[in-house]
């Protein structure tokens, strides 16, 4: 009985106990946050990328495939420090014919398809009057975690960019 009251009165070795408890939630949390953060500069990145991509095709009055190619190119600069491979674009030309018609002039893509549908480009129906036209900037990055291998998922983010051509009515593309 004595060595057990001498042991329950004996308090050397508690921090050590609740370090064991408290570390690997703290360590879990700290990774959570550091995931976090990347899958957040990722998603920012992937916007930028839109709007660069129409940026830079909006400044012009006509452009060809392969100016969008290296427009598409300054896209890879863009999102590093991850990886292009998954990062896919496109970028298109959709002018409206009349008060319920939209016409896809142009669209060029780079890891994704080069049909860009009118509805799938949802443009505001308050955005272009009759006659005018829009540059649709698509930029889409299917993000992995680094720590797949504990928690393994993929998340896709998409981002969408519309800009008005700034020196010409309707944006010309050869070749596309």
């Amino acid at each position: 009985m004595r060595r057990l009251r001498t042991l329950a009165r004996d308090t050397r070795g508690v921090a050590a106990v609740e370090f064991a408890f408290l570390a690997p939630i703290l360590i879990l949390f700290y990774f959570g946050m550091v995931e976090f953060c990347q899958g957040y500069m990722a998603l920012k990145r992937t916007g930028h990328v839109a709007s660069m991509v129409a940026d830079l095709t909006s400044q012009n009055d006509k452009v060809t495939k392969a100016q969008l190619d290296d427009i598409f190119a300054i896209g890879d600069q863009i999102i590093k420090p991850f990886s292009k491979t998954p990062l896919t674009q496109r970028v298109s030309s959709i002018t409206r014919v009349n008060a319920t018609t939209y016409r896809v002039d142009w669209s060029v893509g780079r890891g994704m398809s080069t049909k860009l549908t009118v509805a799938d480009a949802k443009i505001p129906s308050d955005m272009l009057a009759v006659n005018e036209s829009v540059i649709v900037a698509e930029a889409n990055y299917d993000y992995s975690s680094p720590f797949d291998l504990v928690a393994p998922y993929v998340t896709r983010f998409e981002r969408v960019a519309y800009l008005r051509p700034r020196t010409a009515d309707v944006i010309a593309c050869t070749n596309c």
